[in-house]
């Protein structure tokens, strides 16, 4: 018999700022968290635009021998998952076990300390940071937790490019409702925003120079951000035993691979996701009552999504609400699908679908329902949340209400 698993807290660092109610608030009022990148102005970089977390003191969550060992996209974790932890009411002691894990997804790791780094190495400096290898390792931010959290259960990373936070998520569903262990934290942390990588994402063209404007008509590419979702999952056997109460289910999870580009997105690799999620629930496409869409703003990703969604949904595709949070927090890579899974999970305990803002235009080729402002839900069973990834691996996840 497979366990229900419960999602009893959750937590967020975004560039709305620290914590989920923050987050949410700023994706249901609509205000995008975009702005200016303060980069030098003798930098290379041309496109200067980017969701980034104004005024972060980690020295005010960590204490000074951490700081000294972990990179930014751990710091992220470390703060969302304490959040996430208070949240759950959970003892101190009911997680330092063996039957807790720790799964963090990420798209790059530590790649402010990498950069560095490589500057102090390039430009002659004889003697780098010694604790570099254990700041940029993918691994950090989940054995980091591990450790302060003396979980000494399964500890691991997910790195899947932008469906790390998501995968990393429906792993650890599935050894929570495996019985593998009774709870985990889960979820994905990154810190992508740096010279280099800004010049990086540049010259592949992907990348806006002003607005992010997903299944707009005059979209022009997507936005960069930073931030970490986690999560503390537990079966309901684990659950009901120290008395806690879920906040929603986590009741399906679907991933696949399209098999066929390292960039170009597939329409049968993501319908195949949201179609194993839905079959993984034991739904169908009409108990979902909103889907937070990948939405990256870019042409082909935005086409083929909505022909996925379409494939799934079939006529329900122009009444289902859709919206994606890119235009607020930026497409934050390994973390985007944790994030997007706490605004989905917000959505669903509000009844509410948050509005899909900078719709300039309709496309013809992007027919979804995208309500422009804030709507009331009808109770509904069900949300979904997509990540579709470089290298084509795609997943989706699916929370349904606690009652």
């Amino acid at each position: 018999m497979q366990n229900r698993v419960a999602i009893t807290g959750f937590g967020a660092v975004s560039a709305a700022g620290l914590g989920v109610d923050t987050l949410w608030n700023a994706v249901k009022n609509g205000v995008s968290q975009i702005g200016p990148l303060d980069f030098p102005k003798e930098s290379q970089v041309r496109v200067r635009i980017g969701a980034t977390l104004k005024g972060f003191a980690p020295e005010d969550h960590l204490s000074k021998e951490e700081l000294q060992r972990t990179d930014r996209f751990t710091h992220f974790a470390h703060v969302a998952a304490a959040e996430a932890i208070r949240q759950s009411g959970i003892q101190s002691q009911e997680l330092a076990s063996p039957r807790c894990a720790v799964v963090i997804g990420t798209g790059i790791g530590g790649l402010t300390s990498l950069d560095e780094s490589y500057v102090k190495f390039f430009a002659g400096e004889r003697r780098l940071n010694p604790l570099t290898i254990p700041k940029v390792m993918p691994s950090a931010a989940a054995s980091h937790l591990s450790i302060v959290n003396s979980i000494t259960g399964p500890c691991f990373a997910v790195s899947s490019a932008c469906s790390s936070g998501s995968q990393a998520i429906g792993v650890g569903m599935q050894m929570v409702r495996h019985g593998l262990v009774d709870r985990a934290l889960v979820g994905g942390s990154e810190a992508p925003i740096t010279e280099a990588s800004m010049k990086s994402w540049e010259l592949m063209r992907v990348l806006s120079p002003n607005k992010c404007r997903p299944f707009s008509k005059d979209r022009n590419g997507l936005v960069l951000g930073e931030g970490a979702g986690v999560f503390l999952i537990e079966s309901e056997a684990a659950m009901n035993a120290r008395g806690a109460t879920p906040l929603a289910w986590l009741s399906g999870y679907g991933t696949s691979s399209d098999a066929k580009d390292i960039i170009q997105p597939d329409v049968d690799g993501a319908a195949s996701a949201m179609q194993l999620a839905l079959e993984d629930a034991r739904m169908e496409p009409g108990d979902v009552g909103y889907i937070n869409a990948h939405g990256t703003g870019t042409i082909l990703n935005d086409i083929n999504e909505t022909s996925a969604i379409r494939k799934v949904f079939g006529d329900r595709t122009a009444t289902v609400p859709v919206s994606s949070t890119k235009q607020v927090i930026g497409h934050t890579l390994g973390a985007s699908g944790a994030l997007e899974f706490v605004v989905t999970v917000k959505a669903l305990l509000e009844n509410l679908c948050p509005p899909h803002i900078n719709l300039t235009e309709a496309d013809p080729r992007c027919e979804l329902y995208l309500p422009e402002e804030c709507i009331d839900l009808p109770a509904s069973k069900a949300a979904m949340c997509n990540s579709f990834a470089f290298g084509g691996v795609n997943s989706t996840l699916i929370a349904t209400g606690a009652n």
